[in-house]
């Protein structure tokens, strides 16, 4: 039968005391068998359920960023876009983004949501997949989002590249773009990260929460995730926003305060992973134990984003046990 999303719940607030899989575990050296059991799993559930057009037909799952966040589940583990198992199923979800990418702007799907993801998931396949379009594809991208941030008085992003006002989710989502395009080699200027990371010291309460789209909002775990980890990707991790950010994140860690709790593991698992290693390696037991008891027998899980983002994402919560993708280093 298949697991309930509300079962997700009850486990993901049980206390970090319950029995341990990972004992004796060398973060970084081992893999949990379990772990290795159900991304398994998953990975083979989004390969049989992916569209010969390279897209997922559930909900959300034909749009550029879903797609791109699902190849990310692939490369995270190792996959080879080349020569791997599922090279075809890679192959076919880059040219399906190639597709979405208006040729003249460099503009990917129909949001700044999906800019952002599409763009990350094509700067982890720059230099990997041998199709020679992925590179001009990556650089218009890239220009797009230093250009809508250019022109934004915020120095920040929201739902179009042509937005004034900013919210730190979509701000997020091109922030780590660019720093995996950094990573691939691409020119991204110091400015950039640097005007973003000042929009989020903005929108950082008092308490170190992050609000939504103005500093009055209340903070959360998920926003503060993403404000948390763009900070460590920057290597700042002493500034005194980014300490208040990672306090928050640590102390609200367990509270489910978001209508998307697949999207808020995912962020969760990499403040936690670049922060402290020790209290990721706490929370990565955790989510072990509920990823591997919440899977369906078919290798999914299902969530309010749909079946392929939410499987997408949870692998991706878990990728982190892998590091294999340079987004993933520490």
């Amino acid at each position: 039968m298949k697991k309930t999303f509300v079962c997700l719940m009850m486990m993901w607030l049980s206390p970090l005391w319950a029995q341990n899989p990972l004992s004796g575990l060398q973060i970084g050296r081992e893999i949990p068998s379990e772990l290795e059991a159900f991304y398994k799993d998953g990975l083979a559930y989004l390969a049989v359920t992916q569209t010969s057009q390279g897209s997922w037909a559930d909900n959300m799952g034909q749009q550029p960023g879903v797609v791109g966040i699902t190849l990310l589940a692939f490369l995270a583990s190792g996959e080879d876009p080349n020569y791997g198992p599922y090279r075809d199923v890679i192959k076919k979800g880059a040219q399906y983004i190639l597709t979405q990418q208006n040729d003249d702007t460099g503009y990917i799907g129909n949001s700044m949501y999906n800019h952002g993801f599409a763009t990350l998931a094509l700067a982890e396949l720059y230099g990997h997949l041998q199709e020679p379009d992925v590179g001009p594809a990556l650089q218009k991208a890239v220009e797009l989002i230093l250009e809508s941030q250019e022109q934004n008085p915020l120095g920040a992003w929201r739902y179009t590249p042509i937005s004034k006002d900013a919210d730190t989710t979509v701000s997020g989502a091109q922030m780590v773009a660019l720093y995996a395009a950094k990573n691939a080699g691409l020119h991204v200027p110091e400015k950039a990260f640097e005007r973003g990371l000042d929009y989020y010291k903005t929108m950082t309460t008092r308490d170190g929460g992050v609000g939504y789209s103005g500093r009055s909002n209340s903070g959360n775990t998920v926003r503060t995730a993403i404000s948390s980890l763009v900070f460590s990707l920057y290597d700042d991790y002493e500034s005194e926003t980014s300490r208040r950010n990672f306090m928050y994140v640590r102390s609200h860690k367990n509270e489910n305060n978001g209508s998307y709790p697949y999207y808020q593991f995912y962020y969760l698992s990499q403040a936690l992973f670049q922060g402290d290693m020790s209290e990721w390696q706490l929370w990565n037991q955790k989510m072990i134990r509920v990823f591997d008891a919440t899977q369906a027998q078919d290798g999914s899980w299902n969530g309010p984003r749909g079946t392929t983002f939410s499987t997408a994402s949870a692998l991706l919560a878990m990728a982190l046990n892998y590091r294999l993708m340079p987004i993933y280093e520490r």
